[in-house]
Formats: structure tokens, C-alpha cells, sequence
């Protein structure tokens, strides 16, 4: 960038030079908050009383609240490498980020506002995003990573459902599009993370990088494509049971086949890189746990759920904004050590919101609890130790 963009910058806020900053620190914040006052109403302390009710605002605020802000703060930082040009800043970013911060406020204090209010300011958080990431990658006619925008529409429509839901009084609605969230980010993850761990790993290890095979990529994402597909138009309910189980089968081989290629042996000296490795292992087991599901073993939706939710997304989206936060602020990609803790305990909660619960039932509320405090102190932990990061300049001088 030129001089001139460099002393524009500096009269910048440096929470608004890059859209991971605002982003990561308040939706870490964020999740931290709502998971505690989950925990706490699950425990029977507190009576939340949010729009719609406890379980709508559980299930929506942690995919469009917490997942979103991040997907969005890593997407709208990128595409300043892919393109080459400024990511939204500035103005544009306060803007993105008090709408989703008022999306929030509405949600969490709105239980008397009427749907349409409440819905609207949420419902335009999303494509707001979609159009800021859609400008750049037009303007120099990038093709690869247009994709992208489509699947931010795809997430505004299963929020949508989610409120249609509410509207017509119809659970089924709420909790189809809360689930087709999680195959879309779960497909986003596969997609992702199969772009950047096996360079990544590479990096960090010191070693050659392992190069893709191309028709393995293309069964695995292909199949994630087909089980959101299903059930996007709720096929699942039509389908027999052995031809679901079946698909999820195949998805989880194939997943955990590119997992295994990308060899997390080599990783366990690098916190940055285990930690990743074993959230996007989290795909295949969630899969799997689907799979074992529709073919009749005692596993509940929820259980299998989770695995994909705290498991791939917790743990993935922790382990990113290290990464991420690091990288993008001119900082070397060595965490606080710290952080190691950080990602065991998100690891902790997942494990035990879906392995302990089953295997050990009879606790299932000493569990609950278990994974809320795990979740709420690894992010808790993230903000503490980035604060100063994502509140303070570059420290290589540079702009963002």
C-alpha cells in the first residue's frame, strides 16, 4: 500500500483497519457471555427470557450470532490477500459490526418486540457481508473464491426458516434451519480447512507439503454438498434410513481419509497445528455419529450434533482466530502458551457435551455444566491474551 493509504490507516480506531479484529473480539466475547447464561438457565439460576424463547435463542445465537461473526471476520479479511484490494474498513466495518451487535441486543432483551423488528435487523447482517465480500473479488474477476457469497445467502435462508419457524409456531421449521446451518458451516470447514492445514502443516513442521488428490476432495465435498442438500428440502424425512446412514458413512471415510493424509502425527509440537487437526477430525466423527444414528444405535440427534458444533466448530474456530489474529497483525505464529490451555478446554467441552453424556447419561447436567465452563474459560482465555492484539496497530508497522 502506498504512504498515503498508510497515514489514512493511522487515523484509524485499529479495531477497524480489519474485519477480524471487531469480529473475533466480540463474537469470542459473545460466545463466552451466551454459553454462561445457557448454563445458568439450564441450571435453574437465572429465568432468560429472550426473544422467542431460551432454546430459539440458544440454538440461533450461536450459529448466526457466534459462527457468523467469525466466518464473516475471516472472510472479509481475506479477500484482501485474494484480491489485492482494501477489505472493508472503516466505516463500512462499524456499520457490519453494530448491525450484528444490535441483532444481538434484539435477540437476548426482545422478548416483547415484535418479529418483524427483531428479524430484519438480524436477517440483514448476512447479505450486507455478502455484498462488501462480492464487490472486490468482481471488481478483478476472481472466480475461485466467488463461491463464497452464495453460501452466506444459503446461511440468511436457513435463519430466515429459523424465524418462520417462530412465526407459524411450527418447531420443526426452527430446528430445520438451525440444522442446515450446521451442514453449511460444517461444508464451509471441510472446504477451508482443506485448503490452508495441509499448508499449514507443512509451515510449521518444516516438511513437504501434502499435495491433494483430487477425485478423494471431490467425493468428500461432494457428499457434504449432498447430505446439506437433503436436508435443505427436508428429504431426510422421505429417504429410508439405510440410505442415510449410508451416506453419512461415506462422507465420514472420506473425510477422515483427507484428515489422515494430512498427517496429524507430526503436529503434536505445535499448538497452532494440533489444534486444528483435531477439529477438523471432529467432521468425520460427527458424521459418523450420524451414521451410526440412521442405522439404529442409541445416539441422539443432539449428541451427533455437538460433535460438529462444539467439536469441529468450536475447536476450528479457536484455533483459526489464534492463527488468524496472530498473522493479520504483523505478530510471529507463536501463541501465548496459555493458549494450549485455551484449546484443551474447548476440546474438554466437547467431549464432554457429546461422549460423556452418552457414555454416562445419568450425569448428563454435571456434563452440561462441564462443557459450558470448559467453552466460556478457552474464550475467555482467547480474549484476555488478544485483546491488546486486535485493539492495538500492526506491529510490523504495516496497514491493517
Amino acid at each position: 500500500m502506498q504512504i498515503t493509504d498508510l497515514a489514512t490507516e493511522q487515523k484509524l480506531l485499529p479495531l477497524l483497519r480489519q474485519a477480524f479484529r471487531p469480529m473475533f473480539l466480540f463474537g469470542a466475547i459473545f460466545s463466552a457471555v451466551a454459553m454462561l447464561l445457557w448454563g445458568l438457565t439450564l441450571a435453574g439460576h437465572i429465568q432468560l427470557k429472550p426473544f422467542a424463547n431460551v432454546l430459539f435463542w440458544h440454538s440461533h445465537e450461536m450459529l448466526f450470532g457466534f459462527v457468523s461473526a467469525i466466518v464473516i471476520g475471516f472472510l472479509l479479511t481475506a479477500v484482501q490477500n485474494w484480491t489485492g484490494l482494501r477489505a472493508p474498513h472503516g466505516k463500512s466495518l462499524l456499520f457490519i459490526s453494530l448491525l450484528w451487535l444490535s441483532a444481538r441486543l434484539l435477540l437476548l432483551f426482545g422478548q416483547d418486540l415484535p418479529l418483524y423488528l427483531v428479524a430484519s435487523v438480524d436477517l440483514s447482517f448476512l447479505p450486507v457481508c455478502a455484498y462488501l465480500l462480492a464487490r472486490p473479488l468482481l471488481q478483478v474477476g476472481q472466480q475461485r473464491n466467488l463461491f463464497f457469497v452464495p453460501v452466506l445467502l444459503l446461511l440468511t435462508a436457513c435463519n430466515a426458516l429459523m424465524y418462520i419457524g417462530v412465526y407459524s409456531e411450527r418447531y420443526d421449521f426452527v430446528q430445520l434451519g438451525s440444522q442446515n446451518a450446521v451442514w453449511l458451516v460444517t461444508l464451509l470447514m471441510a472446504i477451508v480447512g482443506g485448503r490452508v492445514l495441509p499448508m499449514f502443516t507443512a509451515n510449521g513442521t518444516q516438511t513437504k507439503k501434502v499435495e491433494p488428490i483430487l477425485w478423494l476432495d471431490r467425493i468428500a465435498l461432494a457428499s457434504l454438498w449432498l447430505i446439506f442438500v437433503v436436508h435443505f428440502f427436508a428429504l431426510n424425512r422421505y429417504l429410508p434410513a439405510a440410505l442415510l446412514s449410508t451416506l453419512f458413512a461415506v462422507s465420514a471415510v472420506f473425510t477422515a481419509w483427507r484428515c489422515l493424509r494430512w498427517k496429524i502425527w507430526i503436529t503434536f509440537q505445535v499448538p497452532l497445528l494440533w489444534s486444528l487437526h483435531l477439529a477438523y477430525w471432529c467432521i468425520p466423527l460427527g458424521l459418523a455419529l450420524y451414521s451410526a444414528r440412521y442405522a439404529g444405535f442409541n445416539i441422539s440427534n443432539s449428541i451427533a450434533l455437538h460433535a460438529l458444533t462444539a467439536g469441529a466448530m468450536g475447536n476450528m474456530i479457536l484455533s483459526m482466530m489464534a492463527r488468524v489474529s496472530l498473522g493479520h497483525s504483523g505478530r510471529m505464529l507463536k501463541p501465548h502458551t496459555v493458549m494450549s490451555l485455551a484449546f484443551l478446554l474447548v476440546l474438554a467441552a466437547a467431549i464432554s457435551r457429546t461422549v460423556l453424556i452418552w457414555l454416562l447419561p445419568s450425569h448428563t447436567m454435571q456434563w452440561l455444566w462441564l462443557g459450558v465452563a470448559g467453552w466460556v474459560l478457552a474464550y475467555l482465555l482467547y480474549v484476555l491474551v488478544y485483546f491488546p492484539v486486535l485493539t492495538t496497530p500492526r506491529a510490523d508497522g504495516r496497514p491493517g
